[in-house]
């Protein structure tokens, strides 16, 4: 008597190995987050002579305390220094992320502002989901309403009504700003906009700067199918979907999807996936065990 092993199970059950060990690897990947990308600089013309290494200090210690408090909170304005050393700055990252994806991007910003501007008596580095600035004490100052960046779409949409649609989305915009305090996504008829305000602008003051936005992105965009407007104090994005927001993101927005939001689509669709492929396999795996057993069972009883 003996056990003797038929062929066809014993190379279900190593087929069943060798798909089980493809299953992370065939795992969907999350696309990366583009709220690190870099939207504009904006540097001082004149930099500061630091023999001694105050200015440079001063600076540090505000980006330290800048990127700490990016853990905690979405806006943060502080002042280091004394005197004419004396260094205003904030950081403020877009709404709709979380306190880690928060950190991520402001975390990046001092250095990026090393990089593109050097030490220059003011900086403005921004990130599709964060921005910082600082001043030295004693920079001129601007209007709320200045506009620093702007960009269009390529595409241009006529005669479909779209520029009314999407001014009475701009409107809904304008008034959703300010009901929820400086920040505000919406979507009207596949036109996707977001707006903010710096975080220490009063709503009515908000209200006038999206407003002031919007009347950029009308003149400056025309009839783009998408459009940015950065002011100093604001600012605002719309895309239009004529055929639906893109599946490949949560959040259609453009250039303002959070990797909370964006990854959370990915995440799920990739554990559906790797579900039914687990359940399949597990299923499979019964049906080898009871065809292995099975051929064993009628092996030992052809031996008798």
């Amino acid at each position: 008597m003996g056990f003797g092993f038929s062929s066809k199970p014993f190379f279900l059950f190593l087929s069943f190995l060798v798909f089980s060990s493809f299953l992370e690897l065939y795992y969907p990947l999350v696309s990366a987050s583009d709220d690190t990308t870099l939207v504009y600089k904006g540097c001082a013309k004149q930099s500061f002579t630091d023999p001694a290494g105050i200015y440079s200090q001063a600076l540090s210690a505000l980006f330290q305390t800048l990127v700490s408090q990016s853990m905690k909170v979405k806006f943060y304005k502080t002042t280091t220094g004394t005197g004419q050393t004396t260094i205003t700055g904030l950081f403020q990252c877009r709404g709709d992320l979380s306190n880690s994806d928060c950190y991520n991007c402001a975390s990046r910003l001092p250095t990026l502002a090393d990089k593109l501007c050097g030490k220059t008596l003011a900086a403005r580095i921004q990130l599709y989901g964060c921005y910082m600035l600082y001043e030295v004490a004693g920079f001129a100052q601007i209007s709320g309403m200045e506009m620093l960046f702007k960009t269009c779409g390529s595409t241009n949409v006529a005669g479909t009504g779209f520029e009314e649609r999407r001014d009475t989305a701009f409107s809904v915009l304008e008034s959703g700003v300010v009901s929820n305090h400086g920040f505000y996504t919406t979507n009207y008829q596949s036109v996707y906009l977001l707006g903010q305000c710096e975080g220490d602008v009063g709503d009515s003051d908000c209200g006038e700067c999206v407003k002031s936005a919007v009347q950029r992105a009308q003149v400056e965009c025309g009839s783009s199918i998408s459009g940015q407007i950065y002011l100093h104090k604001c600012f605002i994005s719309y895309n239009y979907y004529p055929n639906g927001a893109p599946r490949r993101s949560s959040s259609p927005y453009p250039h303002s999807s959070s990797s909370s939001s964006s990854s959370g689509t990915g995440q799920n669709t990739g554990r559906t996936v790797a579900i039914i492929l687990g359940g399949a396999a597990s299923v499979g795996f019964l049906v080898i065990l009871l065809m292995f057993a099975r051929n064993v069972m009628k092996k030992k009883h052809d031996d008798y």
